[in-house]
C-alpha cells in the first residue's frame, strides 16, 4: 500500500486485521435492542412531562418559594462531575504516560461527551421555560457565577468533543475503506466524517500536536468548571454551603465518580462486545487502584467538610448536621458514606476486589453514591433558609420531588446512556489504530510507514 493511501483490509496484517475486526461496531442484538427500546421509553415519558411543565410551569415539581432548587440541580451537578473523566483518562493520564488507558480513551470521551451536553440541557430544564436562558446571555453579569458556569461548560464541551473527535480520524478512514457491511447511509457518514485522512505522516503530526494541545487545555477548564459550579453554593451564606472547601471537595468527587463510571463501562463493553483482550484484568486493577486513590483524596475533603462545622456548631450549621447525621436525611447520608465511600475503599485495598465483576458493582455502588450525594449537598440545605419560615403552608417547609420531576430526571439519566449506547453502535468504542500500532510497537510518525497503522 502507498504511504499516502488508507490502509485496507488486504494491506494489513493478520494480527492488525484480527484487531480490526475484534473492535468494529457491530449492529445490537435482541439485548441490545431491548436496552435502547427502554431507554426511549424513559425518554419519551419524560419529554412527555417536560412538556406540561413548559405549559404549567415549575408548579408541578415540588420547589417553592424556599425549595427554589431540587433534583435538577442535583442533577446537574451529578453530570458535571461525571463529565470531569474525559479529563482525567484522555489528559492527565495521557500526559503522565500511562500508556495502559489507551483502550480507555474513547469510552471516557463518549461519556463525557454525554454528561456534559445533558448538564447543559438540565439547566433549561430547571429554568422552567426554554426561552430564559436566552436572559443568560442577554443579560449575563461578569460577576455572576452563574455566567462564568455557562462559559466553562461551554468551553468544556467543545474540548470535550473536539478530543473525542480528532483521535477518532484514522479509524474513521478504517472503517470508510473497510466496513462495507454497514448500510449506505452509515458509510457516506464515515466518508464525510473521516475528512479525506489518507494516514499521511505529516496529518499524524497535526494530529498528535492538536490532541496534545487539547489535552494540556482540558485539565484547567475540568478544574474550572466544577470549581465555578461550587461557586454556586459557595458563594451564599447558607449552611452547608458557606464553604471555602468547596471547590477542591467537588472536584476530587468529580474525578472519583468519573472512574467509576469509566469503569462500569469497561465492564458492559468487555463482557456483551467481547473485548477481554483490550480491557484486561490489568485495566480492571489499574483502575480500582486509582479508584482508591481518589476516593481517598474525596474522604479527606469529606471528613474536613463536617468536621469543620460540627467543631465551630453554628446554631444554623448545628441544625442542618443534625438533620443529617441523626435526623430525617440521616439513613440516606450514612449509605451514602458507606457504601458509596467506605466499602469501595475497602473491598478494592483487595486484589481478589480489584477484578472485573466486583470492580463492576464497586462502581454502581460509586455512581450511585455519587447521585445521591449531590442530592443531599442541594437539599438539606434548603430546609434551613436564613430567614425563618413562617407563615407559609407546611408543605412548603419540606422538598421531595414530585413523581413528574422522577421521571424527567430519570429522562436525562436515559438519555446520556442512550447517546453512549448510539456511540459506540456507530463508532469503535476502544481505538483501532491505537491499539494496531500499540500491538506492533510501531508508531507511524517515527518510522515513517503508516502500513503497519
Amino acid at each position: 500500500m502507498k504511504e499516502t493511501g488508507t490502509p485496507s483490509t488486504g494491506a494489513l496484517s493478520q494480527q492488525a486485521r484480527s484487531i480490526s475486526d475484534d473492535l468494529m461496531p457491530r449492529p445490537f442484538g435482541w439485548q441490545g435492542k431491548i436496552w435502547v427500546a427502554t431507554l426511549v421509553f424513559i425518554v419519551v415519558v419524560g419529554l412527555f412531562f417536560y412538556t406540561q411543565q413548559v405549559r404549567e410551569g415549575l408548579g408541578i415539581t415540588a420547589m417553592r418559594d424556599y425549595s427554589t432548587w431540587g433534583i435538577y440541580i442535583a442533577n446537574f451537578v451529578f453530570f458535571v462531575a461525571i463529565s470531569l473523566v474525559g479529563s482525567l483518562i484522555s489528559a492527565i493520564l495521557k500526559l503522565s504516560g500511562a500508556r495502559w488507558s489507551t483502550p480507555l480513551t474513547r469510552i471516557s470521551e463518549m461519556i463525557a461527551v454525554a454528561a456534559i451536553l445533558f448538564a447543559a440541557l438540565v439547566i433549561i430544564i430547571d429554568m422552567g421555560r426554554p426561552d430564559r436562558f436566552l436572559n443568560v446571555v442577554l443579560h449575563a453579569r461578569i460577576q455572576s457565577p452563574i455566567t462564568w458556569d455557562v462559559l466553562v461548560i461551554s468551553t468544556y464541551m467543545v474540548i470535550s468533543i473536539l478530543l473525542l473527535y480528532l483521535p477518532m480520524l484514522p479509524d474513521l478512514a478504517l472503517l470508510r475503506d473497510n466496513y462495507k457491511t454497514a448500510p449506505a447511509w452509515q458509510q457516506k457518514m464515515y466518508r464525510v466524517l473521516a475528512l479525506g485522512w489518507n494516514n499521511h505522516p505529516d496529518q499524524y503530526r497535526i494530529l498528535h500536536r492538536a490532541t496534545r494541545i487539547l489535552a494540556i487545555m482540558i485539565i484547567p477548564v475540568a478544574f474550572g468548571i466544577h470549581t465555578v459550579t461550587s461557586w454556586l453554593f459557595a458563594t451564599t451564606l447558607r449552611p452547608g454551603w458557606d464553604s471555602t472547601n468547596f471547590g477542591p471537595y467537588f472536584v476530587s468527587g468529580a474525578f472519583m465518580v468519573g472512574a467509576g463510571g469509566v469503569i462500569a463501562a469497561m465492564y458492559i463493553f468487555r463482557t456483551h462486545y467481547q473485548l477481554g483482550k483490550y480491557l484486561t484484568d490489568k485495566h480492571f486493577d489499574y483502575m480500582g487502584r486509582l479508584l482508591v486513590l481518589l476516593s481517598l483524596v474525596y474522604l479527606y475533603f469529606n471528613i474536613n467538610e463536617y468536621f469543620v462545622p460540627a467543631y465551630k456548631m453554628k446554631a444554623q450549621e448545628s441544625a442542618h448536621l443534625e438533620e443529617l447525621f441523626t435526623g430525617r436525611y440521616s439513613l440516606l447520608f450514612w449509605m451514602v458514606q458507606l457504601a458509596g465511600m467506605i466499602i469501595p475503599i475497602i473491598v478494592l485495598m483487595f486484589r481478589k476486589g480489584r477484578k472485573p465483576r466486583p470492580m463492576f458493582w464497586i462502581s454502581i455502588l460509586v455512581i450511585l453514591g455519587a447521585w445521591f450525594k449531590r442530592f443531599l449537598i442541594v437539599i438539606p440545605t434548603l430546609s434551613h433558609p436564613l430567614i425563618p419560615m413562617n407563615r407559609v403552608p407546611e408543605a412548603w417547609q419540606h422538598y421531595f420531588p414530585t413523581l413528574r420531576e422522577w421521571w424527567i430526571t430519570a429522562a436525562t439519566l436515559a438519555g446520556a446512556l442512550l447517546i453512549v449506547t448510539i456511540l459506540a453502535r456507530l463508532f469503535p468504542a476502544v481505538p483501532v489504530v491505537e491499539t494496531i500500532e500499540e500491538s506492533t510497537e510501531k508508531d507511524p510518525i517515527a518510522s515513517g510507514n503508516v502500513n503497519d497503522a
